[in-house]
């Protein structure tokens, strides 16, 4: 679904919300979000990432930066999170939760705080950035 970007709705939203079922154990999404080689090697473009609490990150080349804000392993990321080309200071949540499901995972995406305006391009790009790059990484680097 596809919303135009001068919505009513992306104009006043400040919040999305996101469930995904990926094939892999939450402990192997938990490291490949958390690793800079894994993330660069699921999203195509350089990724310098601080696992622990209170680590920095930059993504997507450059492009996305922030800091862990709390880890718990194999279930929970939670990140202080902004796109470059944000005004100064301005970070939005984003919350990992990783929910075990048979063999694989419910990834439960909570992304809160970001300006109006943003919801539909945040929403297409966590779905074509994220979610389609990390299941065909994960069908074919099952380690």
């Amino acid at each position: 679904m596809t919303v135009a970007p001068s919505s009513d709705r992306d104009r006043s939203l400040t919040s999305l919300h996101q469930e995904v079922a990926l094939n892999a154990s939450p402990a192997r999404i938990y490291d490949v979000l958390l690793d800079s080689r894994e993330f660069a090697a699921f999203s195509g473009l350089p990724a310098s990432i601080d696992g622990s609490a209170g680590g920095r990150f930059s993504m997507f080349g450059g492009r996305i930066v922030g800091r862990n804000v709390e880890l718990v392993p194999d279930r929970l990321i939670v990140q202080a999170w902004r796109p470059a080309d944000w005004s100064p200071g301005v970070y939005s949540i984003v919350k990992f939760e990783l929910k075990p499901q048979g063999s694989g995972t419910l990834v439960v995406l909570d992304h809160t705080g970001f300006p109006p305006g943003d919801c539909d391009h945040l929403e297409l790009g966590w779905k074509q950035h994220y979610w389609e790059r990390l299941q065909k990484y994960l069908a074919s680097h099952n380690g």
